[in-house]
């Protein structure tokens, strides 16, 4: 079993934290040993115990990160997917997905369709089409600076958005009641007192609009969005219907509630030539001859494979359109389109999506019931108790996130190339519903405080610190009171309001006069689509750009109350091959934020850790050891191919990678996966910054030979120090 397959499919963890040492960090939670690349030849002949205990350290992380993660995680993928362990680790989740549907269809009498295969000539408008996609979700940075719950922030906002909060107050109460607590209204025995609060809190907020407060920083989520989407608009690809098939259709009547209108938006990318010219220049190929095998007479157009007669066709295009036109493709075109979801079609699709959702939630309830026991356990000192619960929770948590991979795949399936069941209207619809949701959160948001940054499926803001939060409800009969979160209820009665769909039908057995059974259409109305709050959080930082007017998009990070990190997105932290300096800077310079009783103070805490970072660059790492100076400047990057392969490309990898082939032979950088380890030289002046890589293991070598490649490659070197010392990287480098 390859345990990177798993890392790389289902950890969520960041592209840059994948290896070996960075999933035990982040999953098995030590540091496992470690050894340098350029000293494990080295410590094999001088230190052979040290190399054996480094090799014991990856096989026992290896060992425990398989059983305590990928083991429990394949068994639970294997009793859903029909596939044997190593298959069902291995195979893309668009492949289980689809093998998971091709089980329910068969078990539904549902034919399998054949593999998708994109029309070969395709136009739009009179001009041949290059490229056709949907807009997907919207993701968009609104605000930069130091967002903290214990400073003030200035609000400016909406009167008349918290009169609508007011007027709208006891539909809202009533929804979170009724719907998401599932408690009936009339059982409630404070609501009046709840009520009475709320609208005294919205009420002040009304009259004073512009104020200066603590924040209450949220991030208000969709739940499984574009599932949820799915199942609310019964949404599948075989229920994409054109006017020709409801025209077949025996339910097509006038007025018919069995069709669902929803908007998508398309986008095409068209050539700058017309399809007369297109043909035209088909028709120019169809009479020419190409070169066949060694010793066989030339070919004519057609015995071509259909995959080189495409290309020679495309090229041809693409070389007249920029010969005309001077340019290839026009600017790409997007426009709202209108799909027709059936609301009759079988529904195995549908029912595949619900019957994993429901279980993803079932296996999470149970999750954080066995926590709560685990906490309680611990609490108690029975080791026994909690090693057991300990178990339950990996087991629990490693079943809802395989539901969880096959979940998120449902959507992006319908796009596979090559997918039995594709549809691009399908996936243009979720993701345009999806975004249509996020956008209506954003602009209530705007008028009830600041909205910070979007994501596909989320929001994240701040509220004014008076905004009503958790309200507790009492319950007659129950001790334990119904917890609601007023923002979620807002928003939920408003996407409510939006996207239910009232059309929704399904096939159901009755039983008629003659007590005979018979099938019928039943109607209903169906939402499943909800908000979700996470927070309130201690501090949120979002970075500003370089460039005015500009805002860097999903860059931030979140702290929670006990001054550990939430979320961190974007950063180099987080990257692999990032300037160590940068990541050392970042690692120290987070905490400073939390730092402060006002902003200055903050922005005082930040700057005095840059300044010393800067001081380490403006004195050019002076008191600093050779060695720490070059771990901190150099930049390391991996050649995912041998050397060869790269022929006629030009970046700082490469070059390195011939510096070494230079004194180290080139047998040593035959094979791909070379790590190229340089740093920036500051000659051969006003050389590219490509040409000027100069490898780090040259500074580890013979003074003498480090200084005859260093004058090779940099044209003049000289660092005042004896010629038989090592050379001084400070009088090599690019500052």
């Amino acid at each position: 079993m390859d345990c990177l397959h798993w890392v790389n499919r289902d950890s969520y963890l960041p592209q840059g934290s994948r290896g070996l040492k960075a999933v035990t960090k982040a999953k098995l939670g030590y540091d496992p040993v470690e050894v340098d690349p350029e000293d494990m030849l080295r410590y094999a002949a001088e230190r052979p115990q040290a190399m054996a205990a480094y090799s014991v350290s990856d096989a026992v992380s290896t060992y425990y990160l398989y059983m305590t993660y990928i083991h429990p995680f394949i068994f639970s993928l294997a009793t859903i997917i029909p596939m044997p362990p190593d298959e069902v680790l291995r195979k893309g989740s668009g492949t289980l997905c689809e093998l998971l549907l091709m089980v329910r269809a068969y078990e539904a009498a549902v034919v399998a369709p054949n593999k998708h295969q994109a029309p070969s000539e395709a136009s739009f408008r009179g001009r041949p089409l290059e490229a056709e996609t949907y807009i997907g979700g919207k993701v968009e940075a609104l605000e930069s600076g130091v967002f903290r719950s214990d400073l003030p922030t200035r609000f400016a906002c909406d009167p008349t958005a918290y009169q609508g909060l007011l007027d709208s107050l006891d539909v809202d109460l009533a929804y979170a009641l009724e719907v998401d607590a599932k408690t009936p209204l009339s059982s409630v025995t404070n609501f009046s007192e709840v009520r009475a609060a709320v609208a005294a809190a919205l009420g002040a907020l009304r009259d004073a609009p512009v104020r200066e407060e603590p924040p209450l920083i949220y991030h208000l989520d969709v739940a499984a969005m574009y599932p949820n989407i799915i199942l609310t608009n019964r949404l599948q690809p075989s229920a994409i219907v054109t006017d020709e098939d409801c025209a077949a259709c025996d339910f097509n009547r006038p007025g018919k509630a069995c069709l669902r209108p929803m908007e998508w938006v398309w986008r095409g990318e068209t050539y700058s030539a017309s399809m007369a010219e297109y043909r035209s220049l088909k028709a120019q190929l169809e009479a020419e001859t190409f070169p066949g095998p060694p010793g066989a007479p030339p070919r004519p157009f057609y015995a071509l494979p259909p995959e080189e007669r495409a290309r020679l066709l495309k090229d041809r295009l693409k070389a007249y359109c920029q010969r005309v036109y001077k340019r290839v493709l026009d600017k790409p075109v997007a426009e709202v389109r209108t799909a027709g979801v059936c609301m009759r079609e079988n529904d195995f699709y549908v029912g595949t999506v619900r019957a994993f959702r429901d279980r993803r939630y079932e296996y999470k309830a149970l999750n954080k019931a066995w926590k709560g026991k685990l906490d309680g356990a611990r609490s108690a000192g029975d080791a026994l108790a909690a090693a057991a619960a300990a178990d339950m929770v990996v087991l629990y948590d490693s079943l809802q996130l395989a539901h969880k991979c096959i979940l998120n795949s449902f959507y992006g399936y319908v796009m596979r190339r090559g997918a039995r069941w594709y549809s691009m209207e399908m996936a243009g619809v979720v993701t345009y519903t999806g975004a249509q949701i996020i956008q209506r959160a954003n602009a209530l948001i705007s008028k009830l405080g600041v909205p910070l940054e979007l994501d596909t499926d989320g929001i994240w803001c701040c509220l004014p610190g008076s905004f009503p939060e958790d309200l507790e409800f009492a319950v007659a009969g129950s001790s334990k009171p119904v917890r609601v979160s007023y923002p979620c209820a807002v928003l939920n009665v408003m996407v409510a309001r939006h996207n239910t769909n009232d059309q929704y039908q399904t096939l159901v057995e009755r039983t008629d006069g003659a007590g005979r059974a018979v099938r019928a259409y039943e109607t209903s109305s169906q939402m499943s689509i909800e908000f979700e709050v996470d927070g309130p959080y201690r501090a949120m930082i979002l970075p500003a750009s370089k460039e005015e007017g500009r805002l860097i998009k999903k860059r931030y990070a979140v702290f929670n109350h006990d001054g550990s990190l939430a979320e961190l997105k974007g950063f180099e932290l987080k990257r692999r091959g990032e300037l160590k300096l940068v990541k050392a800077f970042q690692a120290e310079v987070f905490a400073k934020f939390l730092e402060g009783a006002s902003l200055a103070a903050c922005y005082a805490a930040v700057g005095g850790v840059a300044d010393r970072w800067l001081d380490l660059l403006d004195t050019q790492g002076a008191g600093l050891p050779d060695e720490e100076l070059i771990s901190y400047i150099s930049e390391a990057t991996v050649m995912s191919k041998a050397l060869p392969e790269y022929e006629g490309r030009k970046s700082c990898a490469l070059t390195t990678a011939r510096r070494l082939a230079q004194f180290l032979g080139d047998g040593r950088i035959r094979d791909k996966g070379l790590i190229c380890n340089y740093v920036i030289s500051a000659r051969p002046v006003g050389a590219p910054t490509s040409e000027r890589a100069v490898p780090v293991a040259v500074f580890a070598t013979e003074p003498a030979v480090a200084r005859a490649y260093l004058r090779r490659w940099c044209g003049e070197f000289a660092d005042g120090r004896d010629p038989a010392a090592p050379p001084d990287v400070r009088a090599v480098v690019d500052w």
